[in-house]
């Protein structure tokens, strides 16, 4: 087999396309009416009030550090098995980020390393936490919850990898990734490699209706258009003076009137995107079946080989953005599986030990178990139109690797 396989990869269909060409056809590029059809569909599908739509999920963290108020100095903890726009949302804004070592089971923010930290400082020392539901594996976040009620923290969930996923709470409720009823905030991309995928794009949900309405602002260079919200006079905006206003027959805000009261960005996604999404949205439920019969198969295939260290398992709730194995020489195997056109990836280079971060003074030997999960970790190809072939072909050339 000659074919080349990836770790992820987008599927688009015909009906996908169309959705396209649809709205490419209509009177709106950006800023139309799918973007709001794409918001509330999405807010249902994770059983969230409330959400926003972005141009990534990049610009989803740095719209929440902001409507969250961090600024300059507020220390934010997170974790270092991440993408690091994880933590650089929290430096956008000029806050410092603080990161706390993994679980060496589930890869995820390690909850007691965090109450270490809070313990360790006096109260007030820190803002938030911005746990992410590393490849799909949701975080425990009524625990994280209860600790940031604890200690006066916000939440913002990192769910990139984890739209569908979801953990059992401690009344045996399913609490879905981003439903807003834990964090304060939650974020999603649309990435081509993720579960639904616009290209570009992103998504914000809130159970808050205040920072909904502050995320709409921001979005859009802070923009207010709603006459209720105006500071400047009425006189003003219709470009006359005070005396003049009596005048007026109709004593509104004309129709061309805003206000910028913010200092916001252009982190609009288009309509064609939100199009796309609005498909793609259609067929999640399926994909996650999906993902969850290959994260099956490669369960079984690899359970108890002796060049395994660990592995993602078949876990109940877990989303399989990505399914990762930890391994003995992954240098070589990477290689191995490069050469026969398998190209699986590496998630992630711990971000504290990125150059960038480690002018703040973190250095090799901080985060012990984050740093050997990276010497070891690799992920196999993870997507829904991965064949079983496909997959066979994989694990032969993994067994074949380490002489099995």
């Amino acid at each position: 087999m000659r074919t080349v396989i990836p770790y992820g990869k987008q599927d688009i269909s015909e009906e996908d396309i169309a959705a396209v060409v649809k709205t490419l056809r209509s009177d709106f590029l950006t800023q139309g009416p799918k973007i709001k059809e794409f918001e509330e569909a999405f807010a249902r599908y994770v059983g969230a009030q409330y959400a926003v739509a972005v141009a990534n999920g990049t610009a989803a963290l740095h719209l929440n550090a902001l409507a969250l108020g961090v600024k300059p100095g507020d220390k934010v903890i997170t974790t270092p098995i991440t993408f690091a726009a994880s933590a650089n949302c929290v430096r956008y804004c000029g806050g410092e980020v603080v990161f706390a070592d993994i679980d060496a089971t589930t890869y995820l923010l390690d909850i007691n390393n965090v109450r270490e930290l809070l313990e360790a400082s006096p109260r007030g020392t820190y803002k938030g936490i911005i746990p992410v539901d590393f490849a799909g594996r949701a975080v425990d976040l009524e625990a994280f919850r209860k600790l940031a009620n604890e200690y006066g923290l916000w939440i913002i969930e990192d769910s990139c990898h984890s739209p569908g996923g979801y953990f059992m709470d401690s009344d045996g409720k399913q609490q879905h990734c981003g439903n807003g009823n834990l964090a304060d905030l939650a974020i999603f991309s649309f990435h081509p490699v993720k579960h639904i995928a616009c290209g570009e794009g992103g998504m914000i949900t809130t159970n808050d209706e205040k920072l909904y309405e502050k995320l709409l602002q921001l979005r859009t260079h802070g923009i207010v258009k709603d006459e209720n919200k105006f500071i400047n006079s009425l006189a003003f905006a219709n470009g006359l003076e005070d005396s003049q206003i009596s005048n007026l027959k109709s004593q509104i805000y004309p129709g061309w009137y805003m206000e910028m009261q913010d200092l916001g960005y252009n982190y609009r996604l288009t309509d064609f995107q939100a199009a796309l999404g609005l498909s793609q949205l259609k067929r999640a439920d399926a994909g996650l079946v999906r993902r969850k019969e290959i994260a099956k198969r490669y369960q079984e295939a690899f359970q108890g080989m002796p060049f395994i260290k660990g592995q993602s398992g078949f876990v109940k709730g877990h989303a399989y953005h990505l399914y990762v194995l930890e391994v003995d020489n992954r240098l070589g195997l990477y290689n191995h599986l490069r050469t026969n056109n398998i190209f699986a990836q590496i998630h992630y280079i711990p971000v504290h030990l990125m150059p960038y971060y480690r002018q703040f003074g973190w250095k090799e030997g901080d985060m012990p178990i984050a740093e050997e999960y990276y010497q070891n970790c690799i992920s196999m190809p993870m997507y829904p139109t991965l064949t079983n072939l496909e997959q066979d072909f994989v694990i032969k050339n993994i067994y074949s690797f380490y002489n099995v």
